[in-house]
């Protein structure tokens, strides 16, 4: 699978409250429709398919949340694309193709949730890396 493109048609961000006291955040990635896109402008035999999706981050106790809705196409095997289009009509994919499909939506979400976690002084939905003091030698 090869992505072509990713872009957000809709965030919806709000924060509802600053008590952050026992915070617990949840993420989720919910995909809304697959489907087959025309392909007359690359000259590959590959099928282009094209999934809309939400991420969603919530933290409880209705203290914030966030919401990205998206489109994102991957160019794939015909032979692959069909039994995609075949499983969804289930609302199933494939896992291997799923789990691509997860990954990139959460690369390019979680970059633009941090943006916003900062300008909303939200704490971060996943650990940051950090430095830690070195441990003394006995």
């Amino acid at each position: 699978m090869k992505l072509i493109g990713f872009h957000f048609t809709k965030m919806d961000l709000e924060k509802k409250s600053d008590n952050l006291k026992d915070l617990k955040i949840n993420t989720e990635i919910n995909l809304l429709d697959v489907g087959e896109v025309e392909n007359s402008i690359f000259s590959s035999s590959d099928s282009l398919i094209v999934i809309k999706f939400e991420y969603v981050i919530n933290y409880d106790k209705d203290i914030a949340s966030l919401k990205f809705y998206g489109n994102l196409i991957s160019s794939i095997e015909s032979k692959e694309a069909k039994e995609v289009l075949k499983q969804w009509k289930d609302k199933k994919l494939p896992n291997e193709f799923r789990l691509s499909i997860f990954n990139a939506i959460l690369k390019k979400a979680s970059l633009k949730a941090l943006q916003f976690e900062e300008e909303f002084n939200l704490p971060p939905h996943i650990p940051l890396p950090s430095f830690k003091p070195k441990d003394k030698e006995k």
